[in-house]
């Protein structure tokens, strides 16, 4: 068994949480300038939020691959509380993109385009989302996790003077409370059998077979709820309709993209290093309990649920924000299809695929939202009749919808098609034809609402030929979106995939 080294050195350290003191760093820009700047200027606190955001997005791209040099190899820094690797990587580009995309949003929506303080909020939790996606140690996991979540209850309540915002806020609050409650019993109760805090040292005390099995499994079970609520999964969705509907739209944006994407980060490491599978039990020394089959059929139940029910329900919403949340319930269980593959594929495809699938998630949702906020605001309206004829008032917005929802349908030569491919992929290989098929008909259903919405833009007569304004902010995040979707959908296809390779495999690293 091959194991991660605990380092305490002040540049290692610093290179692994420098995507956080930079936003830190930002945050405190923001709110500086706030204060400073006269009424007029303060409409630039979102460029600089927003474009700070993907610039640290970039930045994390471009010189994240230092965890690969030999001089700073995957380890536990800081005390073991986070993992500098290629998983947390490649989730915090994402988390950061998403961020950055929803402060840009963020610059058309009057009541929040000039808040310092709402742009400020905004960055606190991508920063908490970004420490999620690195996690190592129960509390991390704990101190992040708030740190998102707190954050979002507020932004998502921000609009107080709008009843469906604060509506949306106190529904997030309430349920994410209930559900964080289960989250930390579940984690107390692991620290308590055990009395470690590091999640792989966790996992070799569970997996050695000493400890009685009831209290363990109460406790995945407790952890898992917490991870369920996080991404939308059923049963406990109940919240995703309500929020997204009542939540500001940047801020519906953010939480389909970035707190998905975090949450899955941790599912993945959380449940592979505490409870390993049976293929890799045998390296770890003195293993005789896995614990996996659990967690695997749960997410198998919980993914075929999930796809069902959000397709089903989709079918019948007029407005486009419904819509979007139950269709994200139902990329929740496609996501959960590739983590119930995980557990009998040692080569990392299902973690692969996953991770693969968020990402073109993170960039079809962020554009789809766009064109949402862009549409309610020519209109004032985000009821789905009245997109009729957005082909004819602004041809390239209705053709940037399209592209989203035909990425989220897993149609090419969007990204969603390499993405759904590569989950079924995975699902087979781990002989798990039944929840192929459960997907392959639920992939048929959604997309017939996806392509409803497409017959009204194009095949409907509008109710007015003005067109619709674009801004700068969000020429920007239409055009990298719609690049990123249709790049990794064809001639970036295999860059990307060997990146979310070298994120599965560094899943198994502590393992082998």
């Amino acid at each position: 068994m091959s194991e991660l080294t605990f380092s305490t050195d002040t540049l290692a350290s610093v290179i692994a949480i420098l995507p956080e003191i930079l936003m830190v760093i930002l945050a405190v820009a923001v709110l500086t300038l706030d204060m400073v700047w006269g009424k007029h200027q303060r409409a630039a606190v979102g460029y600089l939020a927003g474009g700070g955001l993907l610039a640290i997005a970039a930045i994390v791209w471009l010189f994240g691959g230092l965890q690969q040099a030999e001089a700073l190899p995957d380890q536990l820094l800081l005390g073991g509380m986070v993992r500098h690797d290629a998983l947390a990587h490649i989730f915090r580009v994402m988390v950061i993109a998403a961020g950055g995309f929803a402060s840009l949003m963020a610059m058309d929506v009057p009541k929040v385009r000039a808040r310092g303080d709402f742009h400020a909020l905004l960055i606190v939790s991508v920063i908490g989302g970004s420490l999620v996606s690195a996690a190592a140690d129960l509390i991390m996991v704990f101190l992040a996790l708030e740190t998102l979540s707190i954050t979002l209850y507020v932004l998502a309540g921000y609009l107080r003077d709008d009843d469906k915002s604060t509506e949306a806020g106190l529904k997030y609050f309430l349920f994410g409370a209930f559900a964080s409650a289960f989250s930390l019993y579940g984690l107390s109760l692991l620290y308590g059998l055990t009395g470690q805090t590091n999640i792989y040292k966790l996992g070799q005390i569970l997996s050695s077979g000493t400890l009685n099995d009831p209290p363990i499994v109460l406790a995945m079970l407790l952890v898992a709820l917490g991870f369920a609520f996080k991404i939308s999964a059923v049963p406990f969705h109940f919240w995703t309709p309500d929020v997204y509907e009542g939540a500001p739209t940047p801020v519906t944006s953010l939480l389909s993209t970035a707190s998905k994407a975090a949450s899955v980060a941790l599912f993945l490491r959380f449940m592979l290093a505490v409870f390993p599978p049976r293929e890799l039990l045998g390296a770890v020394t003195g293993a005789t309990r896995d614990y996996s089959v659990l967690w695997v059929e749960l997410a198998a139940v919980m993914a075929a649920l999930s796809m069902t029910l959000g397709n089903i329900l989709a079918l019948v919403q007029t407005n486009i924000k419904r819509l979007l949340a139950y269709s994200t319930i139902a990329h929740a269980g496609y996501i959960l299809m590739g983590i119930a593959a995980i557990s009998t594929n040692k080569s990392g495809d299902g973690a692969a695929a996953v991770t693969f699938y968020l990402f073109m998630y993170v960039l079809s949702n962020a554009l789809a939202f766009a064109v949402v906020i862009l549409f309610a605001n020519a209109t004032g309206s985000e009821e789905i009749r009245d997109m009729a004829g957005m082909s004819r008032r602004s041809p390239w917005l209705a053709l940037a919808m399209t592209l989203a929802l035909l990425s989220l349908a897993g149609i090419p030569p969007a990204a969603g098609f390499v993405g759904k491919f590569l989950i079924f992929r995975a699902t087979v290989d781990a002989s798990l034809e039944w929840l192929a098929i459960i997907g392959v008909l639920n992939v048929i259903v959604a997309l017939y609402y996806y392509l409803v919405v497409v017959k009204v833009m194009y095949m409907e007569m509008p109710s007015s030929e003005e067109p619709v304004t674009v801004s700068v902010p969000y020429r920007w995040v239409l055009a990298l979106t719609s690049a990123g979707v249709l790049l990794f959908g064809t001639v970036l296809v295999t860059p990307l995939l060997n990146w979310a390779m070298d994120a599965a495999h560094a899943l198994y690293v502590v393992l082998l």
